[in-house]
């Protein structure tokens, strides 16, 4: 779908991008995080043509001469004409996209229901809410039916409904595009994505399937909630079995091992034997959020 290579990008003295190089895969959903100042949105520039690259290239795999008629972008703070109503603007982007009227009428139509603004599409967008003109930039990015879809903190501006509501639409929309998006929220990309691409002071620091990822870096643990005090055990399963990871939160002990079956094998003999008074176990994996801090703390 699109390739770079080595891609670099300065503002006055500050590195914004420094030797980038990834391909994103057609039809797969790529969460790009990585901490304040890590070049997120000044790569998402250049994808988008808004910024070209000082060095490195870009390339798009398609036929169309101009590849930006492919590509559908929301910046992180998109900018609408006040005084035009929703429906104004989504058919005036239409138009720019060199669909018909008629085309423009019915594709606007189509978007505000997609996104939830049908019943605001005759008001004002000077009125909106910031979520009210983030679901508008969502349905102005996709009005040309792009195949590359690049989204710069999408659910920034939304509360928790409206978040939970373009999470659903966007997965729903990943089924017919590509899609590369920037976020902080970890939990949202770990339900959405398929690849991650971490970022730091301007450089890729790990690009790869969520899978492998986890493969790599996760770390399986048991929760065990407890009645009332668990300390002397706690000691002695920290004496007996160093190479676990133990750690207290209020009553509750998370034990985080290498291997699922031996943490859960090893773990329920000893509460057996011990008769604890446990009120839950629960197993888990780590988070998206964990490896992030992970990665960034071996950077």
């Amino acid at each position: 779908m699109i390739t770079l290579h080595k891609v670099a990008k300065k503002y006055g003295q500050v590195k914004a991008v420094t030797d980038v190089s990834f391909s994103l895969k057609t039809g797969k959903t790529t969460a790009l995080v990585g901490p304040n100042g890590a070049g997120k949105t000044s790569l998402l520039n250049m994808l988008s043509g808004l910024a070209a690259p000082d060095s490195g290239s870009i390339h798009y795999d398609t036929a169309k001469k101009d590849p930006r008629t492919q590509l559908g972008f929301l910046p992180q703070y998109p900018a609408f004409h006040d005084w035009m109503t929703a429906e104004e603007f989504l058919q005036f982007a239409a138009r720019l996209g060199k669909k018909s009227k008629k085309e423009a009428r019915i594709r606007s139509s189509e978007l505000l229901e997609l996104v939830g603004l049908a019943d605001a599409s005759r008001k004002k967008i000077g009125g909106f809410s910031g979520g009210m003109k983030q679901r508008l930039g969502i349905a102005q990015a996709l009005v040309h039916e792009p195949k590359l879809l690049l989204l710069d903190e999408p659910v920034s501006a939304l509360d928790p409904i409206g978040r939970k509501e373009i999470m659903i639409l966007l997965n729903e929309l990943k089924e017919r595009m590509t899609i590369l998006y920037s976020t902080h929220v970890l939990h949202d990309a770990q339900l959405l994505c398929d690849d991650v691409l971490m970022m730091n002071k301007g450089k890729m620091i790990l690009f790869d399937s969520l899978h492998h990822i986890y493969q790599q870096y996760d770390k399986p643990r048991m929760v065990i909630t407890f009645e009332h005090s668990f300390m002397p055990w706690v000691a002695d399963m920290r004496q007996r079995y160093s190479g676990w990871e133990i750690q207290i939160k209020g009553n509750e002990v998370e034990v985080i091992g290498s291997n699922l079956g031996d943490l859960r094998r090893i773990l329920l003999d000893e509460i057996s034997r011990s008769d604890l008074p446990v009120r839950s176990i629960t197993f888990g994996t780590s988070t998206l959020e964990e490896v992030f801090h992970e990665v960034m703390h071996h950077e």
